[in-house]
């Protein structure tokens, strides 16, 4: 039985009475699957060592009847108050030492060793448990990890842990004070017990290196978390899966290494935001980049474990989706690399702090207009996803997305309204604009399989990939680098060794005098004809064997390149040394994309995207139109329209299919 719909649902919010009902309208809806449990560790084990699985038990078997299968959810993400009054240590401590209590969610520290045992003893229960049941096919560990604890946790268990972190890494404290550069404003340690979590207590700023370290051993902390549970799953209940549900651009822990131990990624996709204020509705570009994001962890297609389904909601309320968006956003995860779309949530809770937060039902539980929207599109989109399940829209282009730079950065970034994420955004929204597929890839990726690749704000000059870079270009590939290249080693001390961008300087054919922060200012720039801004940041270049693509038009640095191209071996790499603005990115990815031989997916008007899966004996193009008005796609013959058609509605998507002569592509 393939997994194409299910709904994040919630029975012990119910009466059971209900139950029946839910699982008959779920089925008739077309759902195949549930997540349930993640937030019910006090229904299931109401005091140490008491388990009751009852009522789980009783709801799986009604909605196995209804032939709907179920994800189970270890539920440590929300500690009950009985652990916390036995162990109140296990709140966690701020960053100004303020120790949070219980309440809401995520109330917890991930390394204190009492809070450990908890998990493991919940985790190895249910496993034991459901290990035998065949409608639950797998698990979630915990929560969207990371989630609510960015200034967490500064605790005693915390700051050893770090220290345990460190001296695993440095070895002695000699060796970590001179990676660290203590030296400076005497900081030097004599013992790994010296060593504080960067807290706000300082009186001063915190040593860059170790403020970066602290956030790799955060991402380390949570992935060891979850992998411990994982492990138990593993060993308890061997035939079923395991995954955890991501945050998109969520950056608190690295995912590329979360992924490692998931059988597959699954990730949480709300187009129109929540604690934004005031609230925007989520660019198709911004939406595009998240999913291709979480295709781009392990190289594969995903599961959305919660696909909005209605207005977002905790004390303030979200703008309510206008008709047809359920379905769009839905077809738009599919396109991307979604093999399932789990919907948050199925019914609108009347208690609790996400009452607010809608369903695919209302309070009442009546169907109305949401049920109906996405029964009918789960009734278009299940019939053919079986026919690109497992493989990807394949991408020439990619872009090296980093946790470890984006960190750097956030410790350190120069202009106050300089962000790595948002940098990245410029290009993914330049080929998102022109219906070019862009990947991500980490550094540890085969870069050959890919004509262009993107590697923005390299700040950090991290082990081995200048030289692999460098490789790829000289082999044939097309590689952009841009500002703030090469500025640090990977302990984040500035290097020493010859001009910036470091070790890219002879690849790039540039040696960079000097840098300008552009503060409360703007340049103006010329590129092949185009004008626009340079924003944040220039790099004053001088070419030593490069062209230039782009210079600066009158202001301070009127005259001086501030694009380069290079040739080297029989590959190509540019430098961009500023931000740019729309018209002069659009212009650069224009040229870098002609030179490597990139093509588009076909034209569309604004607002109109087009996206691609490959599938076993067919290619699969998907039109979405995210505008409210509607707009017409022009496609050739070939392309078969299998759902809708070329002429689509307000927030309405067409399918279209050209069957393929070569082989089934790789699923990537």
């Amino acid at each position: 039985m393939s997994i194409h719909f299910g709904v994040d649902y919630y029975p012990e919010h119910w009466p059971m009475a209900r139950w029946e009902t839910d699982a008959r309208l779920m089925r008739e809806m077309g759902i195949d699957l549930v997540r349930m449990a993640e937030f019910s560790w006090q229904k299931m084990e109401s005091a140490e060592g008491t388990f009751d699985f009852a009522w789980l038990d009783r709801s799986i078997e009604i909605l196995a009847r209804a032939g709907i299968r179920v994800v189970l959810g270890t539920p440590t993400a929300s500690p009950p108050a009985w652990i916390i009054q036995a162990n109140p240590e296990i709140l966690p401590l701020d960053s100004r030492g303020v120790r949070r209590g219980f309440g809401g969610r995520h109330h917890d520290c991930q390394s204190n060793e009492a809070y450990r045992v908890h998990a493991r003893r919940i985790a190895q229960a249910m496993a034991r448990h459901f290990a035998s049941k065949p409608s639950v096919l797998g698990w979630q560990i915990d929560n969207e990890l990371g989630n609510s604890h960015h200034d967490l946790c500064h605790c005693e268990s915390c700051r050893h842990a770090f220290q345990a972190w460190l001296r695993a890494k440095y070895g002695t404290i000699a060796e970590l004070n001179r990676r660290w550069g203590t030296v400076f404003w005497s900081q030097t340690y004599d013992d790994f017990a010296q060593v504080p979590t960067p807290a706000a207590n300082a009186v001063n700023a915190h040593n860059p290196s170790l403020h970066l370290d602290w956030k790799r051993f955060h991402s380390d902390l949570i992935i060891e978390f979850h992998d411990e549970q994982a492990a138990i799953i593993r060993r308890e209940a061997p035939g079923q899966f395991i995954t955890h549900n991501l945050m998109g651009f969520f950056d608190l822990v690295d995912y590329f290494k979360l992924a490692r131990s998931l059988d597959f990624v699954s990730h949480d996709q709300y187009p129109m935001g929540f604690f934004d204020r005031p609230q925007p509705m989520k660019d198709p570009a911004t939406l595009a980049a998240h999913l291709d994001l979480m295709a781009g962890l392990k190289g594969a297609p995903f599961w959305v474990m919660e696909q909005q389904a209605g207005p977002t909601g905790w004390s303030i309320l979200g703008k309510t989706p206008r008709p047809g968006q359920l379905a769009l956003w839905t077809a738009q995860s599919i396109a991307h690399g979604a093999d399932a779309v789990v919907f948050f949530r199925w019914r609108s809770c009347t208690v609790g702090t996400e009452q607010y937060w809608h369903g695919i039902l209302p309070h009442n539980g009546l169907p109305g207009r949401r049920y109906e929207e996405l029964k009918a599109c789960i009734a278009q989109l299940s019939p053919v996803m079986d026919d690109f399940r497992g493989c990807l829209g394949g991408s020439e282009a990619a872009l090296l997305f980093s946790y470890e730079q984006n960190w750097a950065l956030e410790v350190q970034p120069h202009h106050p309204d300089l962000d790595y994420l948002q940098h990245t955004m410029g290009f993914c929204r330049a080929f998102h604009e022109r219906n070019i597929p862009l990947a991500f890839i980490s550094g540890s990726e085969d870069l050959a399989r890919h004509r262009l690749i993107i590697a923005p704000l390299l700040f950090l000059d991290l082990p081995g990939l200048a030289a692999r870079l460098t490789a790829y270009v000289r082999g044939g590939g097309h590689l952009v680098l841009t500002m703030r290249t090469g500025v640090k080693d990977q302990d984040n001390l500035c290097q020493t060794e010859g001009p910036l961008p470091g070790p890219y300087a002879e690849l790039l054919g540039i040696e960079i005098l000097d840098y300008d922060c552009l503060r409360d200012c703007e340049e103006r720039v010329e590129c092949e004809g185009t004008v626009g801004a340079a924003r944040l940041w220039w790099d004053v270049i001088e070419l030593r064997g490069a062209r230039a693509l782009a210079r600066g038009r009158g202001g301070d640095h009127g005259g001086e390149p501030i694009i380069t191209e290079a040739e080297a071996g029989s590959g190509r790499a540019y430098y961009i040394g500023s931000e740019l603005d729309p018209a002069l990115m659009s212009r650069f990815v224009d040229h870098a994309a002609k030179a490597a031989g990139l093509a588009s997916l076909g034209p569309s008007a604004e607002g109109l995207e087009l996206v691609r899966r490959r599938g076993a004996e067919a290619d699969y193009l998907f039109a979405l139109n995210h505008r409210g008005e509607g707009a017409s796609v022009a496609l050739p013959p070939a392309w078969e329209a299998i759902i809708g058609s070329r002429d689509l509605p307000p927030y309405g998507f067409s399918l279209f299919r050209s069957e393929r002569t070569e082989p089934r592509p790789r699923p990537h």
